[in-house]
């Protein structure tokens, strides 16, 4: 269908600065940025956005699974609570965005298959199994034979695995896409440049320097700007602790179309101690990703990264290596200390945090919005973001 007010959306997409500072400047246009942006509007206040390229970011590499219970490790109890709790939203919030931009996001509840391909990770499921049912988390234990009745594509010698019908998937492209839309509906400015300096004044955060010289005002700052957030110049000392660049490289391969799915839905391994996922889309695009890469900000996309990810995507499903080949890209993960996210007021007055979501970022948008959303609403943080606050990290001072 057309989309409903598109040519507004361009408009505002297009408008100079309003003639005041906004109530909230978000620092980061990918897709944690705009879901702070767009919530935030919608609570009624003023919002502006800075970044180069709205909509950009690691989500256009992520392959977009939602995967909560299948992602799950041990210890990560809280994570596993955040993360649920946001993929409880995300149908009625990818459809929030289709009925108001007319743009579809990709999302499917297409159930994610994680499979054992030996009889060690077997075991390993089997144990995952078992903490699921503790945790009272619904997935199904398969034998190899009904997982190859799921999914004839699988390799004849996966052993068993798991089948978690709410784990879900999203584009993440389109996702960010419907989502600069949305928010220039809502009324968001958008500063197409990059922020500089995070401007300091009376002890608060007061808004930002941009790359064009001009200076942006603005009540509330959010950090959101990925594995850059702590590099942003002004930021003091031990406001906010170091997020991590975790490349990952991702392909992107066409299925045929004729003779029925080439794979229904997503499908995760461990193959030689790597995680692998195979994420079909609807219309035919197969991602296959990530590997893991601590090198800074090296978004490079190597020969045996594209090698790795295609011999163990061959071993769990060996028609893999017949598919075109149509993209290859590497997005760079913000990663925390613990790997969690960063959530709601920093040290520094007037500076909140929306960052560090290391490998949940397409998941833990709808839920990341809304808490930011609240806190900047209300300037009270929701409990749900209570384990996350970035002042987990301060030293703890004796009683």
């Amino acid at each position: 269908m057309p989309a409903k007010g598109a040519s507004a959306a361009v408009a505002a997409f297009h408008a100079p600065g309003a003639g005041h500072a906004p109530d909230v400047l978000v620092v980061g246009g990918g897709i944690i940025g705009l879901g702070v942006a767009w919530r935030a509007a919608q609570r009624g206040l003023a919002v502006a956005v800075a970044d180069p390229d709205p909509g950009g970011g690691a989500a256009r590499v992520a392959a977009g699974m939602l995967a909560p219970v299948t992602e799950l490790q041990y210890g990560e109890e809280p994570l596993l609570r955040l993360g649920m709790a946001s993929n409880e939203r995300y149908a009625a919030f990818a459809a929030e965005l289709t009925e108001l931009t007319g743009l579809d996001t990709g999302y499917r509840a297409t159930g994610t298959l994680a499979v054992a391909l030996d009889s060690d990770d077997r075991e390993e499921l089997r144990e995952l199994h078992a903490f699921h049912g503790r945790l009272g988390l619904a997935s199904t234990w398969l034998t190899g034979r009904e997982c190859r009745r799921l999914e004839p594509m699988l390799a004849p010698g996966v052993r068993g695995g798991l089948h978690v019908a709410d784990d879900h998937q999203v584009d993440g492209r389109r996702l960010a896409a419907a989502l600069v839309a949305a928010c220039a509906l809502a009324g968001v400015v958008f500063h197409r440049a990059e922020a500089v300096e995070l401007l300091v004044e009376d002890g608060r955060a007061a808004g930002v320097r941009l790359s064009t010289g001009e200076r942006v005002a603005a009540g509330r700052t959010v950090l959101a700007a990925g594995s850059r957030s702590h590099l942003l110049p002004g930021l003091p000392d031990g406001v906010l602790p170091a997020v991590r660049p975790v490349k990952g490289q991702v392909l992107r391969l066409r299925m045929p179309t004729a003779h029925g799915p080439f794979l229904s839905r997503n499908v995760r391994a461990v193959v030689r101690g790597q995680h692998l996922y195979l994420v079909p889309r609807a219309d035919g695009e197969l991602v296959v990703g990530a590997t893991t890469e601590e090198l800074g900000h090296d978004t490079t996309v190597t020969a045996g990264g594209v090698y790795e990810l295609l011999r163990d995507a061959h071993e769990l499903v060996p028609g893999i290596t017949e598919l075109p080949l149509v993209e290859t890209g590497a997005g760079l993960r913000p990663g925390s200390p613990d790997n969690a996210p960063l959530l709601g007021p920093t040290a520094l007055a007037d500076l909140a945090a929306a960052t560090g979501h290391y490998r949940n970022g397409v998941l833990l948008t709808p839920v990341t919005a809304d808490l930011l959303a609240d806190y900047l609403a209300t300037g009270e943080l929701p409990p749900l973001a209570s384990d996350f606050t970035p002042d987990r990290f301060a030293p703890k001072v004796p009683a």
